[in-house]
């Protein structure tokens, strides 16, 4: 009789501990829907540091504040990886305005683009010429572009229902608008804002002046949509016009920073990793909150769900804030560096770099055999409405880790609203949907269970 009962109460048990994946989601999501950190971790990020750009205080108190956010959730290692990145500073505010040949003035909206020189102490102005791309430009030469500031405005593509392919389609005049415009004798560049929104935000973000000589560095700024569009329209009717902006911003000696570092190890494959994360920087015009302050504290989340619901991962864990993605890649480029040089083996490398908005699904770059596999857990994502699973690029961080075998994946929101805010000054907290930012934390956990207990 006694053996009997302990033989049911071990039967219990089994069953008690005997989990099906369905199970394991459905807890997931619930708890970071119902007893979630992630979005007071970003009111801290945002509302408390703010605008984090590399280099700068508030990036040094975002280090600060990762690192003792990870000591308090228990993890195995929390440690900080050195990593020199560039210093870039903005200054006093920009300012800017159309002179129409009649001599009245039209203050616009301006942002100096981030690695750009400044003008001299007294500003630039010059007429101006307009183009779509640089085969116009090329097609106009320097007799019809020396002396001048060049004008770049062509639109994000707004037929395209992934706003990321728009971006990435005219994301090109901004990086080597200036070094174009160099080439023909400009003074100054123009760049119409990143965004399909007609607003007066100007929305900052990085350009190069590769290899050219200081001396032949010229002056770029981003203006917004809406003063783009009267620069346009008043530029068709008094092609004699001209454009006056100022900007103050400088380029430093490299400083030290960090990529911030937390670990649960494997308890079958600890020297096996799959990591996710998010970069740390942000620009300096609003808080970094959808870029990429969603993706740090989604990151965080995932760890702190394994480490509520008690799962113990067979590989091990890690979450990495990478510091600096927005103007120069310094953090991932390090972390790869280090990771080559200590032999470890990354399995899945996943990043959250899209914003805080609603979970769509994941893109993988990885191979067909793998790929396939993935698409077998796509029924457990369903009854939460995460169903695009594609073959495609991962994000920028996890990318330096990609071999022919692993997997480098991101998180793939809802983007249509996402170059509303993407590194313009309303990139703020309040832009951000609890349920949202959660729902974006739940579903990595889940899909970094999936790989940890079936493999890749």
């Amino acid at each position: 009789m006694k053996k009997l009962i302990v033989l049911i109460a071990l039967c219990l048990s089994c069953q008690v501990f005997s989990q099906t994946d369905e199970d394991v989601l459905k807890q997931i999501y619930k708890t970071a829907l119902v007893d979630g950190k992630s979005y007071t971790w970003l009111e801290t990020l945002s509302m408390d540091i703010g605008g984090r750009l590399s280099g700068s205080l508030n990036a040094e108190r975002a280090v600060e504040w990762g690192k003792a956010e990870l000591d308090s959730l228990g993890l195995d290692k929390v440690w900080l990886q050195p990593v020199m990145v560039p210093k870039w500073v903005r200054g006093a505010k920009e300012f800017a305005y159309i002179k129409a040949g009649s001599g009245e003035t039209t203050n616009v909206n301006i942002c100096a683009l981030g690695g750009s020189v400044s003008t001299n102490p007294l500003g630039v102005t010059a007429s101006v010429v307009e183009v779509k791309n640089f085969e116009e430009l090329k097609a106009l030469g320097e007799a019809g572009v020396k002396g001048k500031i060049v004008f770049y405005n062509r639109p994000m593509q707004a037929d395209l229902i992934n706003t990321f392919s728009a971006y990435g389609g005219c994301v090109d005049q901004r990086y080597m608008g200036a070094v174009e415009a160099a080439k023909y004798g400009a003074v100054g560049v123009i760049v119409r804002s990143m965004t399909l929104n007609i607003d007066n935000l100007p929305h900052a973000g990085s350009m190069t002046y590769e290899d050219l000589p200081v001396s032949k560095r010229i002056p770029s700024a981003a203006i917004s949509t809406k003063d783009a569009n009267l620069l346009s329209t008043m530029l068709k009717l008094d092609t004699s016009l001209q454009f006056y902006f100022k900007q103050n911003c400088k380029q430093l000696e490299d400083v030290k920073s960090y990529n911030v570092i937390g670990e649960i190890t494997g308890s079958q494959f600890p020297n096996e990793y799959i990591i996710v994360g998010g970069h740390l920087d942000s620009w300096d015009l609003g808080d970094g909150s959808h870029d990429d302050g969603a993706g740090i504290v989604q990151s965080m989340e995932v760890l702190r769900l394994f480490k509520t619901l008690k799962i113990k991962p067979k590989h091990s864990i890690r979450v990495v804030m990478f510091m600096n993605e927005e103007n120069g890649l310094r953090g991932a480029t390090e972390y790869a560096k280090e990771a080559k040089a200590k032999g470890e083996k990354h399995v899945v490398s996943l990043e959250s770099d899209a914003g805080g908005f609603t979970p769509r699904g994941f893109s993988f770059d990885c191979t067909e055999a793998s790929f396939n596999k993935i698409l077998g857990w796509k029924p457990l994502f369903e009854p939460y409405l995460i169903h695009y699973f594609i073959q495609g690029g991962a994000g920028a961080d996890v990318r330096p880790l990609k071999t022919d075998t692993n997997i480098t994946a991101g998180l793939r929101p809802d983007s249509q609203r996402y170059f509303d805010h993407h590194h313009a000054a309303n990139d703020t907290f309040d832009a951000v949907n609890k349920r949202e930012l959660e729902l974006g934390a739940a579903s990595m956990t889940a899909l970094v269970y999936l790989f940890d207990t079936h493999g890749i």
